[in-house]
């Protein structure tokens, strides 16, 4: 209801007391959508700020305003130095007019996502706020009333349709006499009930914050979830504002920075998958240096200059068609067949990297989405969005280093960290409190982290697999035998100012075994 008639009946009515006899000192904007108005008198000051945008449209009344040396713009300069002599409210109307001295009028008009502020001098307009809505230059402040029969005999020749007869009632107004019964009461009560409301929504003893449907709002009727209670018309305006954009700003700031998360995850998880396809096909198909062994073993069955010949092909233990160049010995189609498979291993190689970033990436990225799902404030997310920037920012940056390695096996995931700096990262960021933590007990060396799956318990197979790779990358790597510690991560924690990499450990277990890289095939 904070653009409802009958609050802002309540608002001008208080305004006129705050704002007659102060002149107009400065208007300007620093955002878009914005304008900035202050009044003086004597010593004292009064600033309205109107936000009005297409998501949502408020004034409030800031007790000061610090005006930003730069990216200000002035406007509606003509108000300068004029006086305000009466706040005029319109009749059955979401707008509201100041009358200033020199023939001048400042037009409120709120229409919800249509809402504008109109400068007027003698009636002809002079400046808009927003001047993409240009048929508000048509509007005549003073003919901005809207008389309507309100009375008994209209409320009977509607048959008590409360939008007929009282359009500016608004959402809450209908839902505070449903929550009475209105549609099952006889045509008298219906009158009756309507009257009591209107004597609530004339003179509100209160105003409240609530939150209905979900949704916080601002009523002057108690229904919905109460949150707040306020005896000052701007007083609650104020507060208004500010808690709906602290609250739909946490909202659209949450769901910007997942969007975002979740279109990088997409794109990540297709390439990873593309690539590992390839790599599949690569690493199977070896029939470039088959090819060529089987021709160079065959160099003396093979007629000259033949297009093609059938060779025994002892890899798969059949005779098989080759396909021949005339023009080519066979001898040199194996030397071009080698190079072909050479470079099809350096491939592999490029492949086996991409596909180990990409893996590191999209773990990142799950880790980001699991941390922004546990923000509940806007100071949380104030932090994880400065923590995150890297992965947000829509800008072209050079490659974020990942903070840990990844291996697997059968099918979990195994963080090693790269340094002391990274192992923090690694443990604070990327660990959640089921995941195995793991360290050589008793010297420097990498965190080592096997990634929890919901309802399964982490084979011994996996955990000692994780103990030898924190073995092999930690002081007790030459060693013959490391005990390694393993805990889950809830029962590790970080002290306060300690070195980067160090930690308290918990309840932790023992696990003995060789320092070594089990993923022979992995750097």
């Amino acid at each position: 209801m904070h653009q409802n008639y009958y609050f802002l009946k309540q608002l001008t009515q208080a305004l006129r007391t705050r704002l007659i006899g102060m002149q107009a000192a400065t208007a300007f904007s620093q955002n878009k959508d914005e304008l900035v108005l202050g009044f003086t008198q004597a010593n004292q000051e009064f600033y309205i700020r109107a936000l009005l945008t297409s998501h949502f449209a408020s004034l409030s009344f800031p007790t000061d305003f610090r005006r930003a040396r730069a990216n200000t713009v002035e406007l509606m300069q003509p108000l300068q130095g004029h006086t305000v002599e009466a706040v005029v409210q319109h009749l059955n109307e979401r707008s509201f007019c100041l009358k200033l001295s020199g023939g001048l009028l400042l037009l409120f008009k709120l229409f919800g996502n249509r809402s504008n502020i109109i400068l007027y001098q003698d009636s002809v307009p002079l400046e808009l706020l927003h001047n993409k809505l240009s048929s508000d230059a048509d509007l005549d402040p003073l003919q901005m009333d809207r008389p309507m029969a309100q009375d008994y005999e209209a409320f009977v020749a509607a048959q008590g349709n409360i939008r007929k007869v009282y359009p500016t009632f608004g959402d809450i107004p209908a839902a505070y006499l449903e929550e009475r019964n209105y549609s099952q009461l006889p045509l008298e009560a219906k009158w009756e009930l309507v009257q009591d409301m209107l004597e609530m929504l004339e003179a509100p003893a209160q105003y409240y914050i609530i939150r209905l449907a979900g949704k916080l709002r601002l009523s002057l009727l108690t229904i919905g979830e109460i949150l707040h209670t306020y005896a000052d018309p701007l007083e609650t305006l104020n507060n208004y504002t500010r808690f709906y954009l602290s609250e739909t700003g946490f909202e659209r700031q949450y769901e910007q920075a997942k969007q975002q998360l979740e279109r990088k995850r997409h794109i990540t998880q297709a390439v990873l998958e593309k690539s590992e396809q390839k790599l599949q096909e690569l690493r199977h198909d070896r029939s470039y240096s088959q090819t060529a062994d089987v021709l160079m073993a065959n160099l003396s069955n093979i007629p000259p200059r033949a297009t093609e010949v059938a060779l025994y092909d002892f890899y798969t233990d059949q005779q098989r068609v080759y396909q021949l160049k005339q023009n080519e010995t066979p001898q040199k189609q194996a030397e071009r067949l080698y190079r072909k498979a050479k470079n099809q291993h350096v491939e592999v190689k490029q492949l086996e990297q991409k596909t180990e970033r990409k893996l590191e990436e999209l773990i990142v990225l799950e880790d980001a989405l699991q941390a922004l799902s546990e923000m509940q404030d806007n100071k949380q997310l104030k932090n994880f969005l400065r923590d995150y920037s890297h992965l947000l920012s829509t800008k072209q940056q050079e490659q974020q280093e990942i903070p840990f390695r990844v291996f697997e096996s059968e099918g979990y995931k195994i963080l090693v960290g790269k340094s002391a700096k990274n192992n923090d990262v690694l443990t604070q960021r990327h660990t959640y409190k089921e995941d195995i933590w793991m360290h050589a007990k008793d010297v420097s060396g990498s965190h080592v982290v096997v990634k929890h799956q919901a309802g399964k318990t982490i084979p011994t197979s996996v955990l000692e697999k994780a103990a030898q790779l924190a073995a092999y990358y930690s002081k007790r790597k030459n060693d013959s035998l490391c005990p390694v510690m393993y805990t889950p991560k809830k029962w590790v924690r970080k002290p306060k100012g300690s070195a980067p990499g160090a930690v308290v450990v918990e309840r932790e277990k023992v696990l003995l075994v060789k320092p070594e890289n089990p993923f022979a095939s992995l750097p």
